[in-house]
């Protein structure tokens, strides 16, 4: 990563918080063959040849889609940027593309559903990040490999034997011109994905930086965009990587140095919608998911995928108010905060953000909680959901323990006594003053 490309990547740091918004065509069928498989992936999975998909098109309706309150309550979650999947890989537009009839105009929504969206998270003050993928299993000259739904179709993929790669890869290169020259200050754009041979063997066809013409298309991106943060799954260094469906054990570095880093997580496995999934991850679990990757330097970008009708989940909006309920309290253990240079307490996990050390409880103790290396360092400790204060003390190395007394602690170790009822948040947080 380049020194300006860490400049223009501060306000990610700094955000910490995102919403990631899967959208399309797959929110009609809105089903996965497994736990395994994802609902935008049904064009694949299912081996769906366009004229199956075709009636999805047809029906794609979304009457009730306010994109108003889907930034409200991306805002009242706590989250400060989105990001929307303009064109998921089965190649429709939600925006009115000038370079394709697939579409959301040209659907029975009649209207460019991108415009609006970005107008609506842009009034309530997030920053705007969109979502394109590489690839296209529509377009006429996108070459069949093995992630074509049609991969098993031995007379199609000899009728479509002579489709050009370097006639879709001026379509790419053109659509992504229309995104960033159509719709003001785009903050980030995130490319999804490369599969080169080197890297997933197993998948013919593979395709990677020559296909997409990655160089030329980086240029021309910074070049329209120049404050643009830009993802590394064009398979040419970009500004931040994006683990997905995991959480690094740590601060995730290539060539030995650091790296920013985004880990791309669902509600419920799927990031489209998905009518009958029931893996509805815990508004607490997500909330140690987002803290544990602050403590790592890491950003999280939480999914919802909206319903065909255009309205979110009424268990993702449970879920989602639930976080904010929590970030109404505790953002500032979040937003510009990241790891601090001390070992934290088993079950617990430290931010930093200046002079300030938060210590997130994942598992409440009984009667204390030992901090190594803190003795001396913090003048004042309280709850941060309330603002109470949290008794300290540093206990005598020297001393042993017995029967109710404290002892046996490492010299530097700050002790707390601590209620045994454990405060009522998500996950509790302690706020330590340094001196």
């Amino acid at each position: 990563m380049s020194e300006g490309s860490a400049n223009n990547a501060s306000w990610l740091k700094d955000a910490r918080f995102g919403l990631f918004i899967h959208w399309g065509l797959y929110a009609v069928p809105a089903r996965q063959l497994d736990k395994q498989s994802l609902a935008e992936w049904v064009k694949n999975r299912e081996r769906l040849s366009d004229e199956d998909y075709e009636a999805f098109f047809e029906h794609f309706d979304p009457d009730l889609y306010d994109p108003a309150a889907w930034a409200r309550e991306a805002k009242n979650a706590g989250m400060r940027y989105f990001v929307i999947t303009t064109k998921h890989h089965d190649g429709f537009c939600l925006w009115d593309s000038q370079l394709t009839g697939y579409k959301a105009t040209n659907t029975p929504a009649r209207r460019d559903l991108l415009r609006p969206m970005v107008d609506a998270f842009r009034a309530e003050g997030l920053r705007v990040g969109f979502y394109h993928s590489l690839i296209d299993w529509h377009h006429p000259h996108f070459p069949v490999d093995g992630f074509h739904p049609q991969r098993d179709d031995e007379d199609f993929k000899q009728a479509n034997a002579h489709r050009d790669m370097s006639k879709y890869r001026e379509y790419l290169h053109g659509q992504v011109r229309e995104l960033l020259t159509g719709y003001g200050k785009i903050d980030y754009l995130f490319f999804d994905f490369s599969y080169p041979p080197s890297r997933l063997p197993d998948i013919w066809g593979g395709k990677g930086r020559e296909d997409w013409g990655s160089d030329e298309l980086m240029a021309m991106v910074r070049r329209l965009q120049p404050e643009i943060v830009v993802n590394d799954r064009a398979d040419v260094p970009g500004d931040v990587t994006t683990p997905e469906q995991y959480q690094p054990a740590a601060p995730m570095r290539l060539e030995q140095v650091q790296y920013l880093w985004e880990a791309n997580q669902t509600l419920n496995g799927s990031f489209g919608y998905d009518r009958d999934n029931l893996d509805w991850k815990s508004p607490e679990l997500l909330v140690k998911m987002l803290v544990d990757g602050v403590s790592k330097d890491g950003n999280l970008l939480l999914n919802v995928g909206p319903t065909a009708r255009g309205e979110l989940d009424p268990r993702a909006l449970g879920v989602l108010r639930r976080i904010g309920q929590w970030m109404h309290h505790h953002q500032r253990a979040i937003y510009g905060s990241g790891p601090a240079p001390f070992t934290a307490p088993p079950d617990c996990r430290y931010t930093m953000n200046r002079d300030r050390v938060y210590l997130h409880v994942f598992s409440w103790p009984f009667g204390h909680l030992h901090l190594p290396g803190l003795a001396g360092r913090a003048e004042f400790a309280r709850f941060l959901h309330d603002g109470s204060e949290i008794e300290r003390e540093v206990i005598d190395p020297d001393k042993h323990a017995f029967n109710t007394t404290v002892g046996g602690l490492s010299p530097g170790t700050l002790t707390l006594r601590l209620p045994v009822q454990r405060p009522d948040v998500e996950v509790p947080v302690i706020e330590l003053f340094l001196r």
